[in-house]
């Protein structure tokens, strides 16, 4: 899909010097960005869904350990 990404001139410099540190094209540093953003999203939902099936198992341990 082909899309136009407007950006400052300050944002639109730093994604030029960042794809320049790491020998990239600027593409490829918005498809790594989004990439990342993506996983950690996913990650958090894994989280969420492990703590809502995990913590009513263990609420009165936490509770006797919070109230001590």
């Amino acid at each position: 899909m082909a899309m136009t990404l407007r950006l400052s001139d300050e944002q639109s410099e730093q994604l030029a010097a960042l794809a320049e540190a790491e020998g990239r094209s600027t593409q490829e540093i918005l498809r790594l960005a989004l990439n990342e953003r993506w996983s950690k999203l996913h990650k958090q939902q894994q989280i969420g869904d492990v703590l809502e099936r995990i913590l009513p198992r263990y609420q009165g341990l936490l509770d006797r350990l919070g109230t001590g």
